[in-house]
């Protein structure tokens, strides 16, 4: 299975110390370039541990091949979601990991199938590899500054019975 991920999913379980949710899920994931960049800011600019994001040997980087696609997007999308995309549909991904909702919408009229981090977490106690997504979803309202709206948080909930 190949994964694609946006910079904000890893950034976020990188800031509450669980990144190891997606190594669990998915096995192995798939970042762009730009996404290893604007990860590696939150160490340079805010001085967070990366040693357990530079050492997964799980999370592999590749160069686009179409810079002249990354530049169309570029101009709905940020950088590391633009070079996500056109990464996601070179490698014919299974999904692409994408929080942001107009890089979701853009995704998705792009034919890719798209997941969110909340849909991961939502595998993760599937699969029984976490007990709880309300822990979870509220260490990354409080801690990550991750957005989830009340009715999203509160559908999720229900949808899993916690």
């Amino acid at each position: 299975m190949i994964v694609i991920s946006d910079t904000s999913p890893i950034g976020s379980l990188i800031l509450i110390g669980k990144l190891q949710i997606l190594h669990s899920v998915f096995e192995s994931i798939v970042i762009p370039q730009k996404v290893f960049e604007e990860i590696l800011v939150l160490e340079t600019r805010f001085g967070h541990d990366l040693s357990e994001f530079r050492s997964a040997q799980w999370i592999e980087v590749k160069e686009i091949g179409n810079p002249d696609e990354v530049q169309r997007l570029r101009q709905l999308l940020d950088h590391g979601e633009s070079e996500a995309i056109v990464l996601a549909k070179e490698l014919n991904a299974d999904f692409l990991l994408i929080d942001e909702s107009e890089g979701r919408k853009i995704a998705q009229k792009e034919g890719l199938k798209i997941i969110g981090l909340i849909g991961v977490l939502i595998q993760a106690k599937n699969q029984k590899i976490i007990h709880s997504v309300k822990s979870i979803m509220d260490e990354l309202r409080d801690i990550a500054g991750f957005r989830i709206s009340d009715s999203l948080y509160r559908t999720v909930l229900n949808q899993i019975g916690e």
